[in-house]
């Protein structure tokens, strides 16, 4: 997806999902849409459009007659549901390698074929859709039309927190290998090799949990500082 054509909902979405993670917006604050409007220069419907992502994705909460504001990371939350991503992920992993078409196999090829331009031009931003699209290649190719939702819907929550992986330095390029390793498993029919990749290929663990707790810790941190 470039990111030209992205929506206006796309954009402020992503600015603000951005300011959240990285903490220039910390928990606790209020979003006004009045004053987003004007700072993004755009009109009241993608600011709640946007606003409305961020709530479906547990970034933002809204406080009937209070207004909306950043919520508070539960990182314990967070682990848990990350280790449940990981086995939708496998079972999408090992269900695609058993049915995937030829025709399903040249999207889940053109969607790495993306993710590597990304990579190559140094783009996390666009390798954060185009892995998006490699992974919903994926769900589609299970053929299990229910377990592709709740992949989705969950994934949907963790991606603001997927995002933040991908600015650690080298994770895009580790997560590009891990996403040939895929493909190959899928290519081959292994299904075990493809459900263990996939697994870990999602499940936090090792430097990557230590990372991730650091960062996450961080955000907590200012959160609690700018608490009145």
């Amino acid at each position: 997806m470039n990111s030209v054509k992205r929506s206006n909902v796309q954009r402020l979405r992503d600015a603000l999902e951005d300011d959240i993670i990285n903490g220039r917006r910390p928990p606790g604050e209020r979003l006004d849409p009045e004053a987003l409007c004007e700072e993004f220069a755009v009109s009241r419907t993608p600011v709640r459009e946007a606003i409305q992502q961020l709530v479906a994705s547990g970034l933002v909460t809204v406080m009937p007659k209070k207004g909306t504001f950043v919520a508070r990371v539960g990182l314990d939350q967070l682990i848990e549901m990350f280790e449940v991503m990981a086995e939708l992920e496998g079972m999408c992993g090992r269900l695609a390698a058993r049915r995937i078409s030829e025709a399903e196999l040249a999207v889940l090829r053109g969607a790495l074929a993306r993710c590597e331009a990304a990579a190559e031009a140094g783009n996390t931003d666009e390798y954060y859709y185009e892995n998006e699209a490699f992974h919903d290649a994926i769900y589609m190719a299970s053929h299990n039309g229910f377990l592709a939702d709740e992949a989705r819907q969950l994934k949907q929550r963790l991606n603001p927190y997927r995002r933040l992986q991908l600015q650690v330095r080298r994770r895009m390029h580790s997560s590009l290998a891990e996403h040939r390793e895929i493909l190959a498993a899928i290519e081959g029919g292994q299904t075990e090799q493809a459900e263990r990749i996939l697994r870990e290929h999602v499940l936090i663990q090792g430097e990557r949990f230590s990372d991730f707790v650091s960062s996450v810790k961080a955000l907590e941190r200012q959160g609690a500082s700018m608490a009145p």
